[in-house]
């Protein structure tokens, strides 16, 4: 009997395996994802023009199973409340592999920001126990002073950007000093045509205790952010910037359009400007985090009006960004109608899913 179970146990496996090959490969091959014809990254196994993918994504409490007494991280262990074991784990981490390998189409991501992390443990096991082994993935991650431990992070392929520089900006609240949250990522490195890039990864404070109330700390975060692009643009007005991260607000609310200034209007962008590309697709009213039925664009990408107005290098535009909303990662929202991101976990219930927020891309060319 314990042989038959394991012969059934590993003949699921493959099936598993191959189903999601199948859906992989049917999903690249019914173009549902295609870019314009001006992003030159058509559906075919090999892109016209030169350029590449980069994406975000919120893994959702994204936790190795030991406790660290520093953090509030003692419901993800195996005695804690999530009841969080080695294998729970591992299959979370199959699953980003399965999101990312497929949001990527016919190559893997060049850059791929991450949040809600917790170290760089968890890091590793992605980018070791998985098929991104091949891809040649480097991390960048720094344990931030979040109270429930989960960071921000980035991997990047040295092929495709060449890491120059790494710093990590930390967010202190004058009007809330007892109050920590995650850091700015920032890399500068060489892509494209030998192109300088500048990349931010963010995940600013939540909406928990209402929006109102806490509209003031992702505010800050924006003016801390906005600091940092601007002394970049001082030295170089055409500076190439791209900002990703789950900002917790759409692109309309104030933290984006009054205090970083992420204009949503790139008809005629200048170049020392910010623009919110993904402001197109809140438009289309499609977004990347769902709560009680409605659909929120908290994952976004921003960038300086130097990659859109046609000045040479390193480009993009808001036809290039997408929300990768495969079916895989949704799932029947039982609750509020229609579907829903496919979570680890409903409440306390383990389902074995992915996030509660979906991957958003953005395609870079030259």
């Amino acid at each position: 009997m314990k042989i038959h179970f394991i012969l059934t146990y590993l003949l699921l496996l493959v099936f598993l395996d191959a189903s999601f090959a199948r859906k992989h490969e049917s999903a690249r091959n019914s173009c549902e994802h295609k870019s314009t014809e001006s992003i030159k990254r058509p559906c075919s196994s090999e892109p016209e023009g030169r350029g590449f993918r980069i994406l975000f994504y919120n893994v959702e409490n994204l936790f190795d199973t030991f406790n660290d007494p520093g953090k509030n991280d003692n419901a993800f262990t195996p005695d804690g409340d999530m009841r969080w074991t080695p294998y729970r784990l591992n299959k979370k981490i199959s699953n980003i592999y399965k999101a990312i390998t497929a949001a990527g189409e016919w190559s893997m991501p060049a850059i791929i920001g991450l949040c809600e992390v917790e170290n760089r443990d968890v890091l590793e096991l992605l980018i070791n126990n998985t098929g991104l082994r091949n891809a040649g993935y480097q991390i960048v991650h720094r344990n931030s002073p979040d109270s429930r431990g989960i960071d921000v992070a980035a991997l990047y392929r040295p092929d495709d950007f060449r890491l120059l520089q790494k710093s990590f900006a930390g967010i202190t609240f004058p009007f809330d000093t007892a109050t920590s949250t995650r850091d700015i990522l920032y890399m500068k490195g060489i892509a494209g045509n030998d192109d300088t890039l500048h990349l931010f990864v963010n995940h600013w404070p939540s909406r928990w205790g209402g929006q109102a109330a806490t509209a003031p700390y992702r505010n800050h975060a924006a003016i801390v952010l906005k600091s940092m692009t601007d002394s970049l643009v001082s030295i170089n007005p055409f500076a190439k910037i791209i900002i990703m991260g789950d900002f917790n607000d759409d692109p309309e609310d104030e933290s984006l359009k009054k205090y970083l200034e992420a204009g949503i209007d790139y008809n005629k962008p200048e170049s020392g400007r910010l623009y919110n590309v993904s402001k197109e697709i809140r438009s289309s009213r499609i977004g990347s985090y769902k709560y009680q039925g409605v659909w929120y664009l908290y994952d976004q990408f921003i960038v300086s009006g130097s990659m859109i107005n046609g000045i040479g290098g390193l480009q993009t535009n808001s036809q290039s960004v997408k929300v990768f909303n495969a079916d895989f990662l949704l799932i029947h929202d039982a609750t509020w109608f229609g579907l829903k991101p496919f979570r680890s976990y409903e409440g306390f219930r383990y389902t074995g899913g992915f996030s509660d927020h979906l991957p958003v891309y953005l395609d870079v060319w030259w």
